[in-house]
C-alpha cells in the first residue's frame, strides 16, 4: 500500500461557464493513496477527519486521514459497498456478502464495534447485493439493490436472486416499514437527493455486466411527493464514457458524478457543466473535509481528492 500523497496534472475542462465558480484559480487533483483493488463507497468521518471506503475484492474496508495516511479499517467485511452516516453518527453499510444493510454505532472505539443488521428481507426474501445508500432527513434510508455482488464471487457470494428483480428501496427506521420506491430502473446503482429533497437521481447501470453493448448508463430523475412517492421518471443524463456508478450533490444542486475517466458535473438542468479529469476510471466520491469543500475521489485502485469552491449538500 502507498500513502504518499501525489499532485496530479489537473484537467479540467469548463462546458459551462455556469461552471466557473465551482473551481479555485489553481485547483490541484491530489492521489492521496493507492493500493486497492476496486476502491467504492467513501464516506466522511468529521469526528477525527478520516475517510472510509470499501476495498470490495479484498473484502476489507480503508482508512486514510492526513494524520495516519492509509490503514486498513476492518477486514472480512462481507464486501461492503457504499456507505452513509445517520443522523447521531451511526455509519450505515452495503453489504454485498450478507445481503443486507448493516449498521456501525458510532464510539469512541469505532474500528471494534459491534454491527448489527438493519434490514435484510423484503417480504421474506433475501435482497440481491445492496449498493448505495443515503438517508433522508426525516431519517429514512433509501438504498439499490441491484444484482452485482450475487453474479460472481468477486465482490460477494455468488446466488440466484430471491426478489427476480431490482428495486430502489426505502426503509423507515421508527416504524419497521419497507417499501419498494421504485421499479423503473432496470439496474439501480448511485443514488442521492437534491438539496430540497424535491429530487431523487439514479443512476441505472445495466450497461455494467452487457458485453453486445446494450444496457443503460444514465441517471434517472424523480420527483419526491408526500416525502416518499417517486413520480415523473425522466433521463436527466446519459454518462459517456463508462457509467455513473456513484455521484452526490452540492449546495446549489450540481451532480458530481463518476465516469470511465473523469468526475462529470451537472446543473440541476441537465447540462454538462464541466469534467474533472482522474487517471484511473472513478467509481464513488464524497464530499468532506473541514469546512466540506473537499472532493474525495475513489477511483480504481487509489484515493484522490480535489478542493473545490462549494461544498455537498449534506
Amino acid at each position: 500500500m502507498t500513502d504518499r500523497t501525489d499532485t496530479i496534472e489537473t484537467d479540467i475542462v469548463i462546458y459551462d461557464l455556469r461552471a466557473k465558480g465551482l473551481f479555485p484559480v489553481r485547483a490541484n487533483l491530489e492521489r492521496l493513496c493507492t493500493g486497492a483493488i476496486w476502491g467504492e463507497g467513501p464516506v466522511w468521518i468529521h469526528e477525527d477527519a478520516s475517510v472510509l471506503w470499501s476495498d470490495i475484492p479484498n473484502n476489507r474496508m480503508l482508512r486514510w486521514s492526513a494524520r495516519d495516511g492509509m490503514t486498513v479499517w476492518r477486514e472480512n467485511v462481507e464486501f461492503t459497498n457504499g456507505h452513509a452516516r445517520e443522523r447521531d453518527g451511526s455509519i450505515l453499510h452495503c453489504s454485498h456478502g450478507q445481503r443486507a444493510i448493516v449498521r456501525t454505532r458510532f464510539g469512541p472505539n469505532l474500528e471494534d464495534a459491534a454491527d448489527e443488521i438493519v434490514v435484510d428481507r423484503f417480504e421474506g426474501k433475501r435482497f440481491n447485493s445492496p449498493n448505495d445508500i443515503i438517508v433522508k432527513r426525516d431519517g429514512t434510508i433509501w438504498f439499490s439493490d441491484p444484482p452485482y455482488g450475487i453474479v460472481s464471487n468477486r465482490e460477494g457470494h455468488a446466488a440466484e436472486s430471491e426478489l427476480g428483480d431490482n428495486y430502489v428501496f426505502r426503509y423507515d427506521p421508527a416504524t419497521g416499514a419497507l417499501t419498494v420506491a421504485t421499479d423503473f430502473v432496470e439496474e439501480p446503482n448511485g443514488l442521492a437527493f437534491s438539496p430540497d429533497e424535491s429530487v431523487l437521481y439514479v443512476s441505472d447501470t445495466s450497461a455494467a455486466l452487457r458485453t453486445d453493448g446494450g444496457g443503460h448508463h444514465h441517471i434517472v430523475a424523480f420527483d419526491v411527493v408526500h416525502d416518499r412517492e417517486l413520480v415523473d421518471p425522466r433521463i436527466f443524463a446519459v454518462i459517456e464514457p463508462g457509467l455513473a456508478d456513484g455521484f452526490r450533490v452540492d449546495r446549489e444542486g450540481c451532480i458530481f458524478t463518476s465516469s470511465a475517466d473523469s468526475v462529470q458535473v451537472f446543473h440541476p438542468d441537465g447540462t454538462r457543466l464541466a469534467r474533472i479529469g482522474v487517471p484511473e476510471k472513478v467509481a464513488n466520491l464524497t464530499f468532506g473535509g473541514p469546512d466540506g469543500k473537499e472532493l474525495y475521489i475513489c477511483a480504481s485502485r487509489s484515493l484522490y481528492r480535489i478542493r473545490l469552491n462549494t461544498r455537498g449538500a449534506t
